[in-house]
């Protein structure tokens, strides 16, 4: 044992017949000597414990919280506190007794002190892939969105119409592995501003929300390589939960249909609306902690060219046991605009790797 008692220690015991366990309070002796706590009879609510905390006033100042559990165990810690506090309801310190925290955040925690991170989440999937297809491509795609104004119910405060303006970006890399040197054939960035409604849900569980945007497209090149978009959109979506259908629960279907039309010039691609449309469609099944497949797809009807995608994965974890929280993703595409590049160049794709965000 430590000559100057415990940092933390541990303790489980049965306690005797003829102690109600519901009405048991723990004593716990000064922590400079090894002994075992004592268990007494005293009132307490009929319903039990559910967890205690103590000030020892003792020169170690030891801060001891028990947590009682009524089948006649309990699992005790305690560790050292640089100065005694009074307790008082739900475990928390009381501030006139206290003074002010020395401890510094830990220098890796870039989160202290900015709001941002409150803010910031994923947007679209981020996941790589790889296979073969018309060429060998790989595909690579990160996506993020940020919260312009912060929440107001993240401060207790009636929620505002701000909380659902968002900028986004994603971006999409093309890596053409099969080449010397193993360049990026072509890279897609697009920023966006968008407003997302605010959900709402019935009593049959059926989930709706809208989002209207302003999305840039381009793959920062000049010359005749030069590719770029401007739109606009709205995009409905719904969400139906599929209870009874599946054999499990938290199996969902979602569907967004989504209209676009372009503002500004398209001289560097005069034609593209003519294989990209004005119309998609996204729409998912499946499970959070299971099987999801989606797919999009978009047309124009006078030109009859358009464009159809599918994506499945599944938790790598459950693969393996455990392990990391990627998820196995399988992609396909066939037809036009896959890239800005070869929008007017019809391909079929066929993809597998991992994915961080689906």
């Amino acid at each position: 044992m430590p000559p100057n008692g415990f940092a933390q220690a541990r303790y489980q015991m049965k306690l005797p017949d003829d102690v109600d366990a519901t009405k048991a309070v723990f004593s716990f002796p000064i922590w400079s000597s090894q002994h075992m706590m004592m268990a007494k009879a005293a009132p307490a609510p009929s319903s039990g414990v559910q967890a205690a905390q103590y000030a020892s006033q003792s020169e170690n100042d030891a801060l001891l919280e028990s947590k009682t559990l009524l089948d006649g165990k309990t699992a005790v810690s305690a560790s050292p506190t640089s100065s005694p506090a009074l307790l008082i309801s739900g475990g928390a310190t009381n501030p006139a007794l206290t003074g002010p925290s020395t401890a510094a955040p830990i220098p890796s925690d870039r989160t202290a002190g900015n709001e941002f991170f409150g803010n910031f989440a994923a947007y679209e999937p981020i996941y790589a892939v790889y296979g073969p297809g018309t060429n060998t491509d790989a595909r690579i795609q990160i996506s993020f969105k940020y919260r312009l104004f912060g929440s107001r119910q993240d401060q207790g405060l009636p929620s505002s119409w701000r909380d659902g303006l968002h900028l986004a970006y994603t971006q999409r890399m093309f890596w053409d592995l099969g080449a010397y040197s193993m360049p990026f054939r072509n890279i897609d960035y697009q920023p966006e501003l968008f407003y997302l409604t605010p959900s709402a849900t019935y009593r049959n569980g059926v989930s709706v929300a809208g989002q209207i945007g302003l999305r840039h497209e381009s793959n920062g090149r000049d010359g005749p390589e030069s590719r770029s978009i401007n739109s606009i959109y709205v995009a409905p979506m719904a969400s139906f939960p599929l209870t009874g259908i599946f054999k499990g629960d938290g199996y969902s279907f979602t569907i967004a249909p989504r209209l676009a039309l372009t503002v500004g010039s398209l001289s560097d691609n005069p034609d593209i609306m003519r294989y990209r449309g004005n119309t998609s469609m996204v729409m998912e099944i499946g499970k959070d902690d299971g099987w999801r497949i989606t797919t999009s797809s978009r047309f124009n009807f006078a030109s009859g060219k358009g464009a159809a995608s599918l994506d499945l994965s599944y938790p790598l974890a459950k693969l393996l046991g455990g392990g990391p929280d990627f998820y196995i993703f399988g992609q396909s595409f066939i037809g036009y605009g896959e890239n800005l590049l070869d929008y007017n160049r019809h391909v079929t794709r066929f993809r597998i790797g991992v994915a961080l965000i689906r």
